[in-house]
């Protein structure tokens, strides 16, 4: 009797691994079908691609067959290939120019006319993050909380902004760095928020530069962009990672890496970035280098946006995931506090805004915001008049008075 117990208990057991082994086998064939189908999605085909030397592929895309016009908004959409007009300026100062940002993967060819170059996204990309779901977005506390600080929420800034207006885009010089990132899924950027409306309204088209391993597999600078049109909750992604932003551009890659960056005590390098909206088509356009057009939003992805912006900010952003419960080491910007200033700090330089009447002005009533400023902190400058509105930012992260 007790053999006989015996033979039935083994017999149990070896149901249950074979049980346990076909829906283990299960869980990995579907996900690994949506995982292929995820990939068809992102990667469309290609005239050409380009292998960079930093691992990135670059597909050249006919400009018809990009992400963007997979949104159901977008399904009857005529691309516009240039701005209706762009924005002059008012400024009785002569503005510093900022030399030129490449890409790493333009040493190794350019795509053709016709088409817009697209970072291959790979199998391991979406296996990084928590969630394929997840991949290339935002969560939904990725907008600075400028009057309360909630250390639960994980995102820290430092910055400067102005509200309570009516704002039709800006333009600012971001200076370059390569900031140390603790783990991979913590980020360091600099980046401006155009943003309208709030809660799960909440609308922002955003671009500039970031250190982000768990999206790129690296801890190179990238130029992004992003949007959301409802408070980063199920709309909204970076670059092309789903559909929306219109690339017009077939010489810069959006996550793309880029080739130069400050050095402390060194040369310093910027990246300068327009956005404003074309009043003709609704649309919001987006330069870079003071003369390379990259695309633009369509309106019609958002519901306040399609007016006007009611905020503009400019800074640094982190994430603290309080690894072995302290605070993160992550650098935001250079590493180094608003006080050391120029060389040394980061900084944002000749800051504007684009008026109703198409014009860059200079911000009136700016505030400025850093939610932990012994972590990292914002400070205004008094640089030349070349600079105009400007401010250093950054820190170290986790140090003595911020344990």
């Amino acid at each position: 009797m007790m053999r006989m117990t015996g033979f039935i208990v083994a017999m149990m057991i070896a149901a249950a691994i074979f049980t346990t082994c076909v829906d283990g086998n299960k869980f990995f064939y579907h996900r690994e079908i949506k995982v292929l189908r995820h990939l068809k999605r992102f990667n469309k085909p290609a005239l050409k691609s380009i292998k960079s030397e930093d691992g990135d592929v670059i597909d050249c895309v006919p400009i018809t067959n990009q992400p963007a016009f997979d949104h159901h908004l977008l399904k009857n959409h005529t691309i516009q290939m240039r701005p209706s007009f762009y924005p002059v300026s008012d400024s009785t100062y002569t503005k510093r120019e900022a030399k030129a940002v490449t890409q790493v993967w333009h040493k190794a060819g350019e795509c053709p006319k016709n088409t817009v170059p697209i970072r291959r996204t790979k199998k391991e990309d979406l296996l990084r993050p928590k969630s394929i779901r997840s991949f290339g977005r935002k969560s939904h506390q990725s907008i600075p909380r400028t009057t309360t600080f909630d250390p639960t929420l994980g995102h820290q800034y430092a910055l400067m902004g102005v509200r309570n207006g009516k704002f039709y885009g800006t333009e600012v010089a971001i200076n370059l760095w390569k900031p140390y990132v603790q783990i991979p899924k913590e980020f360091s950027l600099a980046q401006t928020w155009v943003v309208s409306g709030n809660g799960s309204s909440l609308n922002t088209i955003e671009a500039g530069w970031q250190v982000y391993p768990e999206l790129y597999d690296d801890n190179n600078p990238r130029f992004f962009v992003y949007w959301t049109r409802d408070g980063y909750r199920k709309t909204g992604c970076y670059n092309l990672l789903c559909s929306g932003f219109v690339q017009t551009s077939n010489r810069y890659t959006v996550g793309g890496s880029i080739t130069t960056m400050s050095r402390y005590r060194g040369t310093q390098y910027d990246l300068s970035v327009l956005i404003w909206k074309d009043q003709k088509t609704g649309n919001w356009w987006l330069r870079v280098n003071e003369k390379d057009v990259i695309g633009y939003w369509p309106g019609s992805l958002f519901n306040s946006l399609g007016r006007e912006a009611t905020r503009v900010e400019w800074g640094g952003e982190i994430i603290n995931s309080k690894t072995g419960g302290r605070h993160t080491t992550t650098d935001m910007g250079s590493g180094h506090f608003a006080d050391e200033g120029f060389k040394k700090a980061s900084y944002f330089r000749n800051l504007k805004i684009v008026d109703g009447t198409n014009t860059l002005r200079e911000p009136q009533g700016l505030y400025f915001f850093a939610d932990k400023h012994n972590c990292y902190n914002v400070k205004t400058g008094n640089g030349g008049t070349s600079w105009g509105a400007h401010f250093f930012y950054g820190g170290p992260g986790r140090n003595v008075k911020c344990p």
